[in-house]
């Protein structure tokens, strides 16, 4: 393979900064949707299913617009066209959501929204191994995880910031002015972020143009496709069948705690629980407001803590690490139970923040060694079923449980993420973990291959040195 020139810093920093503006979408309606619906009169029990278009948009867009941008090549290049796209719709979405006047049109932008930043997202992983060589690489995935982290953590917590700095009413549908212009910035930071590493960042041409050509003229068919994904269903490995259970109950864990814990801040810690009562509006905004800080508390242990993963790793063992993080995030989540403190409330995020981080690494960490390098690419992508399955159940079932087994209590649904972190957490004590020298650069290369990738936020898997070519990780 050609050796690509080496890039500087400044270089690399251009073109991570897309990240930047692609979690800021994300932070943002992952702190506020709930709020939304809630303020346009959905209730409890209503909400899940209105979060539906996450898990099914990148399900549908993300392996359509991945294989589309593997075989493009223009003025603009092969992955930029499609970050051009992707930032003007996911910015007119920004801008049209916090003028939805009714829940059915904030659910429809979600959609557009999500797929939106989908768009732009898939070929934003395959351009750091476009662009970098092996030896470079580690440091372009710190680089976008450092946009990463500042990205979330600023957008969740921009709504508390804007109020303290004196904006405070709603818009004429009820939704907060603080949202409001949140998500109006957030369009801007999107567009500009995006547009910076269009315009500072081009992209080589393929080395062989006569193969790409046939690439690009390929069709292999929906019928191929498939069979290739029930093929690698049926040839499983072990490790993989074990960690998919994991994955399900983690994931089913972080739809409850995503769809549910504003609701809870907004009942259960500011009191605004009676609509007909003086104050009740004013007390809905700051628990929404709230839930952001709460979030952006989340995002910053998540930045910090995956740069510790490594250490902690080397004493306790990957699936130690691993259990240990869930059952942090599980605690979190069932400590809600007893904390009514807006103040004290930002430590149940820390330990969610900490199961986050490991859950974004540490579970393809053990699976990548247990993998034939050859398939690697397919069976990341068939892992990540268990990534959207798990939400999209979770859509489907949560209304109806909250609604007559809960009492519409949103506390309850944050609760049972958290019990279903501890059942991941003991599930991954059965795992068999097998150890194996993981060169970076065939995760990496997975990374581009995948046939499927739904997640809830831009976080590339290998950012953490979890995975390299120094040597094994027990």
């Amino acid at each position: 393979m050609q050796q690509k020139p080496r890039l500087s810093f400044w270089q690399i920093w251009n073109m991570s900064f897309g990240f930047f503006g692609i979690q800021f979408g994300w932070a943002l309606q992952q702190a506020n949707m709930s709020g939304i619906y809630n303020k346009l009169g959905a209730s409890t029990d209503q909400i899940p299913l209105y979060w539906i278009a996450a898990p099914v948009t990148g399900l549908l867009v993300q392996p359509i617009i991945g294989s589309m941008s593997d075989r493009t090549w223009n003025r603009l290049g092969r992955r930029r066209p499609y970050f051009l796209v992707g930032a003007v719709l996911s910015t007119a979405a920004l801008v049209a959501m916090p003028n939805s006047t009714s829940v059915l049109m904030a659910a429809s932008l979600l959609w557009v929204l999500d797929a939106s930043i989908n768009i732009t997202m898939e070929p934003f992983r395959a351009f750091v191994a476009d662009k970098l060589n092996d030896d470079q690489r580690t440091v372009g995935f710190v680089t976008q995880s450092f946009f990463i982290g500042i990205g979330a953590a600023l957008a969740s917590a921009l709504p508390f910031i804007l109020s303290s700095f004196g904006v405070s009413g709603d818009t004429g549908s009820g939704i907060p002015l603080s949202v409001y212009y949140a998500f109006l910035i957030g369009a801007t930071a999107f567009f500009v972020a995006v547009m910076w590493t269009i315009v500072s960042s081009p992209e080589y041409p393929p080395e062989d143009m006569e193969a790409f050509r046939r690439m690009k003229t390929e069709r292999r068919g929906v019928g191929a496709w498939f069979g290739e994904i029930f093929g690698a269903l049926r040839d499983m490995p072990l490790t993989m069948r074990q960690l998919a259970w994991v994955q399900v109950f983690t994931w089913f864990g972080l739809f409850c705690m995503w769809l549910f814990f504003s609701l809870f801040i907004i009942r259960h810690v500011f009191g605004a629980t009676d609509p007909d009562a003086a104050g009740f509006e004013a007390l809905r905004t700051r628990g929404i407001e709230w839930n952001g800080v709460c979030f952006a508390v989340f995002n910053i242990t998540c930045f910090a803590v995956a740069f510790l993963l490594p250490a902690i790793a080397r004493r306790l063992g990957r699936r130690g690490t691993h259990a240990a993080a869930l059952v942090c995030g599980g605690l979190g989540l069932l400590s809600t139970f007893v904390i009514r403190d807006q103040y004290v409330l930002l430590l149940t995020m820390v330990g969610v923040g900490f199961a986050w981080a490991s859950i974004l690494s540490m579970p393809y960490v053990i699976l990548s060694g247990a993998l034939p390098a050859a398939r690697m690419g397919v069976y990341m992508g068939v892992f990540n079923f268990f990534i959207v399955l798990p939400q999209i159940v979770a859509a489907v079932t949560l209304g109806p449980m909250v609604k007559r087994l809960m009492g519409n209590d949103p506390l309850y649904a944050v609760m049972l993420g958290g019990v279903c972190f501890f059942v991941a957490a003991l599930l991954v004590v059965r795992v068999r973990d097998v150890s194996g020298d993981v060169p970076e650069a065939a995760v990496i290369r997975s990374d581009e291959d995948e046939v499927l990738l739904t997640q809830g936020t831009a976080q590339p898997v290998p950012s953490t040195g979890l995975i390299d070519d120094e040597g094994k990780k027990d």
